[in-house]
């Protein structure tokens, strides 16, 4: 790991907490509190927890590559491919700013279908649109995310088109979109502007 990553956790720290409570409150609508809900790549687990602090009666747990240990839900871990669940084990499946670090992010929504009953809730980057160096700031926005955890950045971030292909190949369909999403506190945020974000609530099976 870089001799930079104390360093880039600390700057992180609030970017992160801005993002956690953005997040919570754009997917908690979409979620209710019979639901089971899977995070896939879950991290340490905070996401989750928030979301279930979110919608009382909401169970939470996680998946996690490389799980940290000490996270505040259940996490199983995974080997990246095939999740450890039976197919419908779970109503909600969220995955958050995971797909853009997979080489078959399809494979990884195919896998979210499969266990889950009701919706996959995908949380990623999106290039911007007409916004200047869109990709380039996506790229800065990533790594510097990624590089006090030892994360690899493969730095492919589709369109919402792109988006809506990789869904379908997975038996996923879109019913709510969204490619505006204020998720930095200030200063950061006139850079990563809230263009550079991407929410999909998919609905899983025959539409």
């Amino acid at each position: 790991m870089s001799l930079l990553a104390p360093l880039a956790r600390r700057l992180h720290a609030p970017v992160y907490r801005c993002r956690q409570a953005a997040l919570t409150a754009a997917l908690a609508p979409h979620l209710e509190p019979t639901d089971r809900l899977l995070d896939l790549g879950c991290g340490g687990g905070a996401l989750a927890a928030a979301l279930a602090s979110a919608v009382p009666g909401l169970h939470a747990e996680g998946a996690e590559t490389h799980p940290r240990g000490g996270e505040p839900i259940p996490v199983t871990p995974y080997d990246g491919r095939r999740l450890p669940f039976a197919a419908g084990a779970f109503s909600v499946v969220t995955v958050a700013d995971v797909l853009h670090h997979d080489p078959d992010p399809v494979a990884v929504l195919t896998e979210c279908a499969r266990v889950a009953s009701r919706l996959v809730i995908v949380k990623d980057h999106h290039p911007g649109g007409q916004l200047p160096l869109a990709h380039a700031r996506i790229c800065l926005m990533d790594w510097a995310a990624n590089t006090g955890y030892g994360v690899e950045c493969l730095y492919d971030y589709p369109d919402a088109q792109g988006w809506r292909h990789r869904f379908a190949a997975a038996g996923l369909h879109p019913a709510h979109e969204t490619t505006s999403l204020q998720l930095y506190p200030r200063p950061y945020r006139w850079l990563f502007t809230p263009g550079l974000q991407y929410l999909a609530v998919c609905g899983v099976g025959c539409q």
